[in-house]
């Protein structure tokens, strides 16, 4: 897939982001509106990649942890169908990274997803920095049977990473 763009959000890309989500079938489906609101809020710490013909084909939704600004957590990475395989979430972590001059960067992830464990991990490799992985949300905390997640813990990251 060429001719893509990445831009931070609007409130207008909530309902293309919930049903990109929505289509992965992976990740957890939140309400449109937390989308447009959490683009409405922290528009400058996520990213939309725009293909040519206007569609959205990738997001990242993340924001800086209030108490540690340094500090951006990324929240939900997606990318449709089409475009995975291609290096797009690790595109869309960079650009964030350049975007928002962040030294950490932190996520949580279940011990079952493999695909962003070896994105996170392929990040920390690419930016040469550290990757911890430690506790981050019980399974008790979240209910539903929803699988603990692990908080993973990247840098410090120096400088650009263009």
């Amino acid at each position: 897939m060429t001719d893509l763009r990445l831009r931070h959000p609007e409130v207008a890309d909530g309902l293309p982001v919930w049903s990109l989500v929505r289509d992965t079938g992976v990740l957890d489906v939140n309400s449109s509106y937390a989308y447009c609101a959490h683009f409405r809020h922290f528009p400058t710490t996520s990213v939309v990649v725009e293909a040519g013909d206007g569609s959205l084909v990738g997001f990242i939704t993340g924001y800086r942890v209030p108490d540690r600004p340094d500090v951006l957590f990324v929240w939900q990475v997606g990318v449709a169908d089409a475009a995975r395989g291609q290096g797009l979430a690790t595109r869309m972590l960079r650009w964030l990274v350049d975007a928002t001059g962040a030294t950490w960067i932190e996520t949580t992830v279940t011990p079952s997803n493999g695909a962003s464990r070896a994105l996170f991990q392929g990040l920390a490799r690419k930016l040469e920095t550290d990757i911890a992985v430690g506790p981050g949300i019980s399974s008790e905390d979240l209910g539903d049977g929803h699988e603990a997640e692990e908080l993973h813990r990247i840098g410090p990251i120096q400088g650009r990473t263009a």
